[in-house]
C-alpha cells in the first residue's frame, strides 16, 4: 500500500515538473517569436503609410497600440517594453500622422506625447475623440505637465502615464488600461432598458428592451395598464417575448372567472413548451383579446399597447399594485433579469457545448426556451415566470 501512495505521489510531482517545463518552455518560444518580429519589423519601410512609422506585429496581441512621441528614445522604449509582452506597437514622432493612421488602420489605444511640436497631445486627443471614439487615449506625460495631462481627461482621454518609466511600471500601466478598456466594452454591449412611448416600439435596436411609460412590471414578466374605468389590461412582456421568441399560441383564461393574485392566469405556447403566467393582481376577468392568436406575429413589433392578453376589474387595487414596478425600478429589473439570464444560459453552454446553444444576438438570448432541453427550460420557466 505504502508504494502505491509514494508511486502516486511520484506521479503528480512528476506531471507538475513537466507541466512547469512545458509552460516555460512555451514563454520562452514566444519571447524568441516576439524579438525576432521586433528585430525584423523595425528594417521594414512603412513609409508610404506614415514617413516616421515603425511597426512591429505580434501573433495574437493582447492590444494594438500606436505611440506618437517626438523623442525617439520614448518609442523604442515602447517597443521594447510592449512587444515583449505581447502588444502590437506602431510608432510614430507627430500628431499629423497619427491622424491619418487612425483613420485607416484599427487600434485599441493611442498613446500621445502631450508636448509636441506642430500638433499637441491635446489637440491630437480631440481629434481622436471626434474621428474614432471607440479608440482609447492615453496622454504620456512629464512631471512639469502633469496638471495638463489631468486637464486633457476632461476632452476624453482615458489615463496617463508619466515619463520616465520603468519596464514594470509601464507594463502594469497597460495591463490596467487594458482591464478598463474591457470592462468598458463589456458595459456597451451589455442589453440596453428603455422607458419609451408606444409610437416608438419596433424602432429599437437589436439587443434593446422597452418599457412603455406609465405601464407596470410584475415579477412574472406580465405588464399591466391601468384604465380610466379602473380596469386593468394586462399581457407579457417585453423580457418575456424576447427569452420566449415566437410564440405559436395563447392559451386564454375564461371571462368571468375570479382570481386571486399568484394564481395561474393564462399561458403561451412555444414549440413543446407551455409557459404559464400568473396573475398580478386579484379581479375577475372581464374581456379576453381572442383575435390576438390570429396576429401573433403583431408581438414581434411590440407585446405591449393593444396586444394584451385579457383585463381585469381588480378588487385589490390599492394594495397590490404597491408590489409592481414603474419607471426607474422596472428599468432596473429588468436589467437584473437579463444579466441573470445571460448568466444561466452561459451556464449551459459551458455545461453542454450542444449544436442549439450558443445563438447569441448582441448580449441577449431570443428564443432561449426551445434553445435548451425540456427540463433545462422548466427551470428557466419556474426562475422567471413562476412568479407573482
Amino acid at each position: 500500500m505504502i508504494y502505491l501512495i509514494v508511486a502516486v505521489i511520484l506521479f503528480i510531482i512528476a506531471d507538475l515538473v513537466i507541466r512547469n517545463i512545458l509552460k516555460n518552455t512555451h514563454k520562452k518560444r514566444l519571447i524568441q517569436e516576439r524579438e525576432a518580429a521586433l528585430d525584423k519589423s523595425l528594417r521594414l519601410d512603412f513609409s508610404h503609410e506614415a514617413k516616421s512609422l515603425k511597426r512591429v506585429d505580434v501573433e495574437n496581441p493582447k492590444a494594438r497600440i500606436l505611440c506618437v512621441d517626438d523623442e525617439d528614445v520614448v518609442l523604442d522604449s515602447f517597443r521594447k517594453i510592449l512587444v515583449l509582452d505581447g502588444y502590437s506597437i506602431d510608432t510614430v514622432t507627430n500628431g499629423k500622422e497619427a491622424l491619418g493612421l487612425v483613420q485607416t488602420h484599427q487600434y485599441d489605444f493611442v498613446f500621445i506625447d502631450l508636448k509636441m511640436p506642430e500638433m499637441s497631445g491635446v489637440e491630437v486627443t480631440k481629434a481622436i475623440r471626434h474621428i474614432r471614439p471607440d479608440i482609447d487615449v492615453v496622454i504620456i506625460t512629464g512631471y512639469a505637465t502633469i496638471e495638463s495631462a489631468v486637464e486633457t481627461m476632461k476632452h476624453g482621454a482615458m489615463d496617463y502615464v508619466q515619463k520616465p518609466f520603468t519596464d514594470e511600471e509601464l507594463l502594469q500601466f497597460t495591463k490596467k488600461c487594458l482591464l478598463k478598456r474591457q470592462e468598458s466594452i463589456r458595459e456597451k454591449l451589455k442589453p440596453k432598458v428603455f422607458i419609451s412611448p408606444i409610437s416608438e416600439f419596433g424602432k429599437g435596436e437589436l439587443g434593446e428592451f422597452l418599457i412603455p411609460g406609465g405601464v407596470f412590471i410584475s415579477e412574472g414578466h406580465c405588464w399591466l395598464s391601468l384604465n380610466q374605468d379602473g380596469t386593468v389590461k394586462v399581457g407579457i412582456d417585453d423580457f418575456a417575448k424576447k427569452v420566449i421568441g415566437r410564440i405559436d399560441n395563447i392559451d386564454f383564461p375564461n371571462l368571468g372567472r375570479h382570481i386571486k393574485k399568484g394564481d395561474s392566469l393564462f399561458s403561451v405556447k412555444r414549440g413543446t413548451r407551455i409557459i404559464p403566467f400568473n396573475a398580478p393582481l386579484s379581479g375577475k376577468i372581464i374581456k379576453v383579446n381572442s383575435d390576438l392568436n390570429q396576429r401573433l406575429d403583431d408581438l414581434d413589433i411590440t407585446p405591449y399597447d393593444r396586444n394584451w392578453v385579457c383585463v381585469l376589474e381588480a378588487n385589490n387595487l390599492d394594495k397590490e399594485v404597491k408590489e409592481l414596478k414603474i419607471g426607474k425600478t422596472a428599468v432596473s429589473f429588468f436589467q437584473n433579469e437579463i444579466e441573470k439570464c445571460i448568466g444561466q444560459f452561459k451556464e449551459l453552454i459551458k455545461d453542454k457545448k450542444s449544436d442549439k446553444i450558443g445563438s447569441e444576438d448582441n448580449g441577449h438570448y431570443t428564443g432561449i426556451i426551445e434553445k435548451i432541453s425540456m427540463k433545462e427550460s422548466q427551470r428557466f420557466i419556474n426562475m422567471f415566470f413562476k412568479r407573482i
